[in-house]
């Protein structure tokens, strides 16, 4: 198995810290899977409360992995997508995904 030297370890630091935090990860994914409004993302990840999806985006944004478009209709409508940084930060996170996913079959069964 090929190891990742130490430097590119500690530049994945702060990615993962970003992601790690709590509900991060279930925002891109439900944007990813197409919730393009708050209300939609909110609907989508039981449990998020309206100030910590705020949050949340905000943080996803400062990192360039969430773009917020203002649609100009009467009322005003904000929209969500992923950055071409983000889908391809979900993109890297499937494996680890299904590893979690495996793991906890393995801890169900043994």
């Amino acid at each position: 198995m090929e190891l990742i030297d130490d430097e590119l370890c500690r530049r994945i630091n702060p990615v993962m810290e970003l992601v790690g935090q709590r509900w991060a990860s279930s925002i891109l994914l439900a944007i990813g899977r197409g919730a393009t409004r708050f209300t939609q993302v909110t609907a989508t990840v039981e449990g998020l409360s309206d100030r910590m999806l705020a949050k949340r985006l905000k943080e996803l944004q400062h990192a360039g992995l969430v773009e917020r478009t203002i649609v100009p209709t009467t009322p005003v409508q904000v929209r969500y997508t992923l950055t071409d940084r983000g889908r391809s930060l979900l993109v890297a996170m499937q494996p680890l995904m299904r590893w979690t996913h495996a793991a906890s079959l393995e801890r169900a069964a043994g």
